[in-house]
């Protein structure tokens, strides 16, 4: 599959699968979701680590790390009461600028819609790729920070 980049930040793409002449780039990595027991020491562990920072004062369950440096990808840490060694404990969040039109076109790819329990005015849409590794669809602005629904 051929994907040259356009400087309007559109992408060509000659997949047949896709169908489509061309398609603008609307899904972003927003955060690498952690899941873990302790939060507190999972914030010290990966401020140390990556030499990352609390973005905002974190909570007992749930906190956001950037780089010191400002630049790199945002990690996310979350409580999780399941076990690493038979429950998947870590996702992506992808940000998208139509969350529908996205969740339909990564359905397309092979994407999976996973049975989920939202809680109300979920902003997320849990899917699985096609080897069953889930991941969160998230409406944001692409201009927008912030952070997903910790829930997912």
């Amino acid at each position: 599959m051929e994907i040259p980049v356009c400087p309007n930040r559109c992408v060509h793409v000659t997949d047949a699968r896709i169908g489509l002449e061309e398609a603008h780039l609307m899904l972003t990595i927003g955060s690498i979701v952690w899941g873990v027991r302790d939060v507190a020491r999972a914030i010290e562990f990966w401020r140390a680590a990556l030499n990352y920072k609390p973005l905002r004062e974190p909570s007992e369950d749930w906190a956001i790390l950037v780089p010191v440096t400002g630049e790199g990808q945002q990690m996310a840490i979350t409580i999780v009461s399941s076990d690493p060694t038979t429950h998947q404990r870590h996702h992506l969040d992808l940000y998208a600028s139509d969350q529908q039109a996205e969740v339909e076109r990564l359905l397309s790819l092979g994407a999976q819609r996973v049975g989920w329990r939202y809680p109300e005015g979920a902003d997320y849409i849990v899917l699985a790729d096609p080897d069953g590794n889930r991941f969160c669809v998230v409406q944001k602005e692409m201009e927008q920070t912030g952070v997903a629904n910790p829930s997912a």
